[in-house]
């Protein structure tokens, strides 16, 4: 039986499971997530801040770990240098998550200009169909969303089960701070994006990222002038057809 089959999806059970792995190390919560999951984990990153801490401990760990990243071909040319400079650092080769539609096609088919019109619907046919095929097969992903990033991820859980993608979705970094994140990037000499030099807390496509509006919440440039702060990788999958919003 696959150790995943022990673990609560839901409910008391799982929030108790949680309770116990809050008193984790960063170490301590990897090699356990490592020991249930085996080769069916992998880490989905964007190399934000959160992001790279969480590559740099997991290689220190498992050097042969899945890392993931979703290439949207709208991303700043800052992210893809950072890319480049991570592969050769830690000697990897990161796997490459790419929408069927390049943005050529996405205007031919939508019209231009579709992060402006239905930002919603252009996040889901560039991020969040593309993930769902990338994580088949998969048991759980790594994500490195923390509460403290802002109201829409106060509630995260380590461990929580996965609507969307049925599996589980793990938030190493659940539980730290933002000092957290930059101390370590700093005492490990992590790679990270330039643009945060520059002001930018949460980076995502060109189109869609500003320096944030709201120092206390990282993700407030994300947006900008939408009621919208999340891309739908985090939102739990809608109850019947249709695209959540």
């Amino acid at each position: 039986m696959p150790a995943t089959d022990l673990l609560p999806e839901s409910g008391a059970a799982l929030d108790q499971l949680n309770t116990r792995l809050e008193a984790l190390s960063l170490t301590e919560f990897l090699r356990w997530s490592l020991d249930t999951f085996g080769n069916k984990i992998a880490h989905v990153t964007s190399f934000g801040a959160s992001g790279v801490v969480i590559l740099d401990h997991l290689l220190r760990i498992e050097p042969n770990a899945r890392i993931l990243t979703l290439d949207t071909q709208f991303l700043f040319d800052e992210t893809y240098d950072l890319w480049q400079r991570i592969q050769q650092r830690y000697a990897i080769s990161i796997e490459v998550i790419r929408p069927p539609l390049s943005p050529t096609e996405q205007e031919r088919h939508y019209g231009p200009s579709l992060w402006e019109s239905e930002p919603d619907a252009c996040c889901d046919l560039r991020k969040v169909q593309p993930l769902q095929h990338a994580l088949a097969g998969l048991e759980g992903w790594y994500t490195g969303i923390r509460r403290d990033q802002g109201p829409s991820r106060a509630a995260t859980q380590l461990l929580a089960w996965d609507t969307r993608y049925n599996l589980f979705k793990l938030s190493p970094l659940a539980n730290w701070s933002r000092k957290e994140v930059w101390n370590y990037i700093r005492d490990h000499d992590v790679p990270y994006n330039t643009l945060h030099d520059a002001g930018y807390t949460s980076i995502g496509c060109t189109h869609c990222t500003r320096p944030p509006a709201d120092a206390n919440d990282e993700r407030s440039g994300r947006w900008a002038g939408k009621q919208k702060t999340e891309c739908g990788l985090h939102w739990a999958q809608p109850a019947a057809g249709g695209m959540a919003s």
